[in-house]
């Protein structure tokens, strides 16, 4: 088994959430699955300072700060194709709805990066699981929503609302757990939506990378 995992830079509030990014890289190594870390190589919609989360000056390219969580195993999205991989995960951060689409800005109208469509289209077409987790299920919403999809950003009630209006059903669920559409084959979970720290978040993305290995 070799498991997909796109990635959107390197900081929760723009890019990757790297708790998020290296716990399910974690359970996918402590499961004994071989995983592939990517990214688009495109600049950062958004640069801040984690230190004080205030802007930035400093340009970034989401690629480049990716390699960083995956210690420089890491391939541009524009090389990768559904054929070569069994399952697709997507960790959140803002970077998911800044870099991969602009839901965080557009809410509903959002559009998503084209590399990025692309590929969660071949995995859905191919029958392929498919996982998200914080705010990255929006963008299964955004792209599949006329399947009607059923997944989970957690219980905020303005994202799920915003979430349904791309057409995906919205369900509950805490932080422990996941939400599993078996028709369309997505399994969703809050991670950093409602966790306060990484061992709640490990809860949610533990039973979501076991759900994705045994499908």
């Amino acid at each position: 088994m070799n498991i997909a995992v796109v990635l959107s830079g390197a900081g929760v509030f723009d890019g990757s959430e790297i708790h998020e990014a290296t716990l399910t890289l974690l359970a996918l190594d402590q499961a004994g699955v071989k995983y592939q870390c990517m990214a688009p190589n495109v600049e950062q919609y958004a640069n801040v300072n984690h230190l004080n989360n205030e802007p930035s000056q400093n340009k970034r390219n989401v690629l480049e700060e990716s390699a960083r969580i995956a210690r420089g195993e890491i391939l541009d999205l524009a090389e990768v194709k559904s054929e070569d991989y069994d399952a697709l995960i997507l960790p959140g951060g803002f970077g998911a709805a800044l870099n991969l689409c602009d839901f965080a800005l557009k809410g509903p109208d959002c559009t998503v990066n084209q590399e990025v469509e692309k590929l969660i289209l071949e995995f859905f077409q191919d029958r392929k699981v498919i996982a998200a987790m914080c705010i990255a299920p929006a963008l299964l919403a955004k792209v599949l929503g006329k399947e009607e999809v059923l997944l989970t950003i957690g219980n905020d009630e303005g994202t799920a609302d915003a979430i349904e209006a791309c057409g995906a059903i919205h369900r509950d669920c805490t932080v422990g757990d996941i939400v599993v559409d078996e028709a369309n084959k997505l399994v969703t979970t809050p991670a950093y939506m409602l966790a306060k720290g990484p061992a709640e978040a490990w809860l949610g993305i533990e039973k979501l990378v076991k759900k994705v290995i045994n499908y």
